[in-house]
This record gives structure tokens, C-alpha cells and sequence, in this order.
């Protein structure tokens, strides 16, 4: 599965894929196979992901299309 709101989020924040991976404390090319979906995204990713941009999982992995999430 191809998680394409994280990437669509990283551009629309002019960010690299080196600079959300250096966020998350992993490698550009790890993170670079979330946003292809060449490799699943750890539960704890999406959560760090879902803070860095304001937004919920669900959002990231497209159950809804709220970016805002529910409080």
C-alpha cells in the first residue's frame, strides 16, 4: 500500500524525505519505502508522523479525509 498523504504531506511542507527521517530517527531510505509501500509503517512512525503534522493516523492512512483530528 502506497502512502501517498505522507508524501503528498512532506511536499506540501517543502520538506525532504532526509529531514523527516532525521524527525523520526530513522533513515531516508527507510522512510523512503513508507512512502512508496515497499514496507509497512510501524504503529509508533505513524504516530510521531501524525504529531509532526497535526493530523490523525486515520487521516495518513487514508480512512478519512479530516486532516484535522477529532478532540
Amino acid at each position: 500500500m502506497k502512502y501517498q498523504r505522507i508524501e503528498d504531506l512532506r511536499i506540501d511542507s517543502d520538506l525532504s524525505q532526509k529531514q523527516i527521517s532525521e524527525v523520526l530517527h530513522i533513515s531516508q531510505r527507510s522512510y523512503s519505502h513508507y512512502e512508496t509501500g515497499t514496507r509497512g509503517i510501524p504503529v509508533e512512525m505513524l504516530i510521531k508522523l501524525a504529531d509532526y503534522y497535526n493530523t490523525s493516523i486515520d487521516y495518513l492512512v487514508g480512512r478519512t479525509d479530516n486532516k484535522r483530528p477529532v478532540k
